[in-house]
């Protein structure tokens, strides 16, 4: 957990730049003393800095400092044109007073982005994913978002487990856009199972299921079935 936690003290930074210990304290709802000893800790490996009434990242600290690369930064590298071709296509279904489900892959990720520009009256934006959260100041400000909260797992930068299936439980979906780790010839699979319980739960509320794959996924099975590729209305693909 405390590793999990470096990461996203990281990645807060990176969007906050610079941030007081009772914020960080308020953000990931941790004790005082728990804090100090993450912020020590950072200190000392000279991955963050302490300021005058809180901390900061020291310049260029992100990528010179920190050993351990962040491996949803990496995949959102990976083949970004082919991801925002997939995320344009994806747009064109979204409607007025829609209710959207956007998961945490890279993928739908670059629907996101296309939101942020988008015009709509009205829209409501249901999301367990840490980059779009935090990026929803950027949306229209009257659009709507509700953020998933649950156990945050640092791989797919995002929050699962049975919080968030809870969460889940009282709110209507009109559309649902998710990526997978595959999409073979019966189902569609992911590699961890967790995330696997959250996709199952979305995709049965959901009234209308987009399912955003790049070619490279396709014919590939995960560990974990979530649920025939049939059960989608679209497959959004390059």
């Amino acid at each position: 957990m405390k590793r999990i936690r470096t990461y996203a003290i990281i990645d807060f930074l990176k969007q906050k730049k610079y941030c007081s210990v009772q914020e960080l304290i308020a953000h990931f709802q941790v004790s005082p003393a728990t804090m100090y000893r993450d912020i020590a800790d950072l200190v000392d490996r000279d991955i963050i800095q302490k300021v005058h009434g809180g901390v900061s990242l020291p310049e260029r600290s992100s990528e010179r400092k920190f050993p351990l690369s962040h491996p949803y930064q990496e995949r959102i590298k990976r083949n970004c044109d082919k991801k925002q071709m997939i995320a344009a296509e994806a747009m064109r279904r979204i409607c007025e007073n829609d209710i959207l489900f956007l998961d945490s892959s890279t993928t739908v990720f670059y629907l996101a982005k296309l939101l942020e520009n988008s015009n709509f009256s009205s829209l409501t934006i249901v999301t367990n994913s840490i980059m779009i959260i935090e990026n929803f100041h950027k949306f229209p400000s009257h659009y709507v978002m509700i953020g998933l909260g649950g156990s945050f797992d640092v791989q797919l930068n995002s929050f699962l487990g049975q919080a968030t299936l809870r969460e889940l439980e009282y709110l209507e979906i009109s559309k649902a856009f998710i990526s997978s780790f595959g999409a073979g010839d019966d189902n569609v699979t992911t590699n961890h199972e967790y995330h696997a319980s959250l996709l199952m739960k979305v995709l049965e509320i959901a009234r209308q299921k987009y399912l955003l794959v790049d070619k490279t996924k396709l014919n590939r099975n995960g560990l974990f079935k979530v649920i025939p590729v049939k059960a989608f209305d679209e497959i959004l693909t390059d």
